[in-house]
């Protein structure tokens, strides 16, 4: 009965691990586009696919895994001819995300990330300390198949663990908060967020295009959408500054003009961290404390009831 059971569930999975497949595959086509090429060298100062990766591990679970390996292929096969160095950058873009979803069950995990341990682990445990593995896994096998020269591993390996980090800060916020988001019902509330994002817009584009340094006017920005949405205002908000800014070093313009490849990814990358870290970690503290005195409230109410049932003096029924 169990196995019956386990082979009508086969299709659902089966179609479950192709869909992940294509949106990696997808994502991977998109991040490719949105390259920073500086003095004839090419990274990836974003890699969304990790971001989905990880996002679609924790909604569905470890048995999707090899929808991240096929996706991977397929990403490499759009560049190149696969051979068989590249089973060592499937290997890696497999294994970071499945052991970023093992870490972040071990640590009690809740996708809804409404504690400030949510955010904490998220950042550590699901990005930056799991994507070393794809980081080092994918930078020595280029470097084993001679497609890059061991002088260049370690500002490759940075940029890839830096791009694949920056996928699970960035774009895994935004995959696990949409299905709780809502349409505002109150009017004011609504028009808010609308300003919200059209100034976040137009702020992101005048501190990554100005001349001067102006890349901290997007704080107060995360700030304000933490503080009145949380996470569905905060994540979005961080995902619109972080393509405008790749967008902004790709084409050399603002802070990023007149630099190395090195300082373009260090201001980029800074960047990146700060506006995710700033949105997701205030986002999940201020979800935590209205949590908490919603429950203070509730303990109020219901104390407040048992005092007026056991004062002297009630009629009894």
């Amino acid at each position: 009965m169990v196995r019956t059971e386990r082979w009508r569930r086969f299709p659902a999975v089966l179609l479950t691990i192709l869909a992940v497949a294509v949106a990696y595959y997808a994502s991977g086509r998109l991040g490719l586009r949105h390259r920073v090429v500086v003095e004839d060298a090419m990274v990836t100062p974003l890699w969304p696919p990790t971001g989905i990766a990880v996002a679609c591990l924790l909604w569905f679970g470890i048995r999707i895994w090899p929808g991240i390996a096929l996706g991977t292929y397929f990403a490499i096969e759009s560049i190149s001819s696969f051979d068989a160095p590249g089973l060592g950058i499937v290997a890696g873009n497999a294994l970071a995300p499945v052991c970023a979803y093992a870490l972040l069950r071990w640590a009690g995990f809740r996708v809804e990330l409404d504690r400030l341990r949510d955010g904490l682990a998220l950042v550590f445990l699901g990005g930056l300390l799991p994507m070393l593995i794809s980081a080092t896994a994918g930078t020595w096998t280029l470097v084993f198949s001679g497609d890059l020269p061991l002088a260049q591993f370690w500002p490759t390996w940075t940029a890839w663990w830096a791009g694949d980090a920056m996928g699970v800060l960035i774009v895994t916020p935004v995959l696990l908060v949409l299905p709780t988001v809502r349409l505002p019902t109150d009017a004011f509330r609504a028009a808010e967020a609308a300003v919200l994002m059209a100034v976040a817009g137009v702020v992101a584009v005048a501190a990554t295009r100005s001349s001067l340094s102006l890349l901290f006017l997007v704080f107060p920005l995360l700030i304000w959408a933490a503080v009145r949405f949380q996470l569905a205002g905060a994540a979005p908000c961080a995902l619109l500054v972080s393509v405008v800014a790749i967008s902004a070093a790709i084409d050399q313009e603002g802070p990023f003009t007149g630099h190395t490849l090195f300082e373009v990814m260090v201001n980029l990358q800074a960047l990146n961290g700060a506006a995710a870290l700033t949105g997701l970690l205030l986002s999940a503290l201020v979800t935590e404390q209205n949590n908490i005195r919603l429950k203070i409230e509730q303990v109020c109410e219901d104390l407040a009831e048992l005092v007026d049932h056991l004062s002297p003096g009630r009629p009894e029924r």
